[in-house]
């Protein structure tokens, strides 16, 4: 009989994952992170899509999935799940623009990260996906408040 293989936190795998990488990627992915928590405390680290080929993603989510971290070879990609439902008024948005919900902000190595916009495109998001759970909530309730089936 197999015992189960206790696994790490989402935090402690973001963290291996951003000592692992150790040049300008984790850096970034750190930095990334630490903008992301400033802008909302309250969201939550996840680890998800981990198979045996691919070792998983970052992803922070409240209320549903707000954003990746992924890292390649020449870029920290940063895919917002509902980007494309998001004002970019700083134009961050420099990546998978052709399709209808996700849009994504490539950062290259040596590139600048704008915080305050970013901040303000995370806390959009948030208040996006809040907004669509609670719309989900009410069109699930009839007159009187009561769940209908």
């Amino acid at each position: 009989m197999k015992r189960a293989v206790p696994t790490q936190s989402a935090s402690a795998s973001i963290d291996g994952k951003i000592k692992e990488l150790g040049d300008w990627r984790g850096k970034t992915l750190a930095k990334v992170r630490a903008i992301i928590r400033a802008a909302d405390p309250e969201i939550d680290e996840e680890w998800k899509w981990a198979k045996l080929k691919s070792p998983g993603t970052p992803v922070w989510s409240h209320a549903g999935i707000v954003c990746t971290g992924e890292t390649y070879k020449n870029v920290v990609k940063m895919t917002f799940a509902r980007g494309a439902g998001l004002e970019d008024p700083s134009g961050l948005f420099n990546s998978s623009l052709d399709g209808n919900v996700r849009r994504a902000i490539d950062i290259r190595e040596g590139e600048k990260i704008n915080e305050a916009a970013l901040k303000g495109l995370i806390r959009a998001a948030v208040a996006l996906n809040l907004d669509l759970k609670s719309r989900g909530k009410s069109k699930a309730q009839g007159a009187s408040g009561k769940r209908t089936g």
